[in-house]
């Protein structure tokens, strides 16, 4: 089955931009992730699609070949490997400069056996509020670039090796003179026989198709620090795209999602959440139980606690992070009105409100103080 074009996958223009792009991409892994979809077994393949589509948009030069030849161009098992051209070899906007100004001091090329780092990788995880708060440590599945088992990167079959391209010495450019009006100018071009490796693979190793890189599916254990914000970002060294010729791996970068709690809400390191009290416990005072963090508390709420009074719990908070210390818990109190009332209830709610008097309403006397104040103006 053909692949599906990256722009396409992630719903964007072909001239997004490297935002759109990224904002793209965390709105589609979040609504594939497997873990949110636990159900749907086609979420799984839909989330690697989303992934490996980032994975190319999001790096310039990669989206460029990509742009330029298709799939064909970031396939890890065409031409030179996965980050290379389709023709072998990376394309370098320094060899159009050079063929006009090798002679005069052009740009020097890249050594193509010199050590290369390899690229960074991104992926998504989520967490409850409580994991965030508390801290945990959760398994990351991805997708990575690694060299090849069978042939240690190589890109040659096993008991073999790659020779030096003898046309170019193994540097991947070759030189020729060329007649100009200004004399005998100089020029680089990539190699026509090594198609700028450098080497040449004789026997190719079957497993990568001489390429010396294998895509895997890997799984790399994540500590997440309690006290951690949505949307924050963890890096983990090393865990990226394996680098080549001997070079350093990149990182993985996890984006860590935390999902909205029932009852609490984050304001920072603080923690909020609304207490509804019944009228009685409101006007005569209670003891109550509140919910925090760390499981149930037990309050005594003040006679006469009104609508919107906010009390607080000191160190019932997230903890702040990488520091010392907690923020606080506050409650919001609200009032529960009772509904489907019998009639004895009724009755003695009106017996109640008659033995009420307007000293026992404050704001009600206040209201309508300004309210006659307004009218007699």
């Amino acid at each position: 089955m053909d692949k599906r074009d990256y722009y396409e996958v992630l719903g964007i223009p072909k001239n997004a931009s490297d935002d759109e792009i990224k904002k793209a991409f965390r709105k589609l892994a979040k609504e594939h992730h497997p873990d949110l979809n636990p159900d749907d077994k086609s979420a799984e393949s839909k989330f690697k699609e989303v992934n490996e589509a980032y994975e190319v948009l999001s790096d310039k030069e990669k989206r460029a070949r990509y742009d330029q030849f298709g799939h064909s161009g970031v396939d890890p098992n065409f031409g030179g490997g996965y980050g290379g051209s389709p023709f072998g070899q990376d394309i370098d906007l320094g060899d159009i400069f050079s063929s006009f100004f090798g002679g005069f001091g052009g740009r020097r090329q890249n050594n193509p056996n010199a050590p290369r780092r390899g690229s960074d990788l991104e992926t998504t995880v989520y967490i409850s509020f409580e994991e965030a708060a508390k801290g945990t440590t959760k398994q990351v599945s991805y997708q990575t670039i690694q060299n090849c088992t069978d042939c240690s990167g190589t890109g040659a079959e096993k008991g073999t090796t790659a020779r030096t391209c003898s046309a170019c010495g193994g540097t991947g450019q070759v030189k020729i003179n060329q007649r100009t009006p200004f004399g005998v100018v100089q020029t680089s071009r990539t190699c026509d026989s090594c198609k700028g490796n450098g080497k040449i693979i004789d026997t190719p190793c079957k497993k990568c198709s001489g390429t010396g890189r294998t895509r895997v599916t890997k799984n790399v254990d994540v500590t997440i620090p309690a006290g951690i914000s949505n949307e924050q970002i963890l890096s983990v060294g090393g865990h990226g795209n394996a680098g080549q010729n001997g070079g350093q791996p990149g990182d993985l970068h996890v984006y860590v999602n935390v999902r909205p709690h029932p009852i609490f809400e984050r304001r920072g390191d603080d923690v909020w959440c609304e207490l509804p009290l019944t009228f009685a416990q409101a006007a005569l005072g209670a003891e109550v139980t509140v919910p925090t963090l760390d499981g149930t508390v037990s309050y005594n709420v003040h006679e006469s606690t009104q609508p919107g009074d906010v009390f607080k719990l000191k160190g019932k908070g997230i903890p702040h992070l990488g520091g010392r210390g907690r923020g606080d818990q506050f409650v919001k109190v609200t009032i529960e009105v009772p509904k489907n009332l019998s009639a004895k209830q009724k009755s003695i709610l009106k017996e109640f409100e008659q033995e009420c008097n307007e000293k026992n309403y404050h704001k009600r006397n206040g209201f309508f103080s300004k309210f006659k104040d307004i009218l007699s103006d």
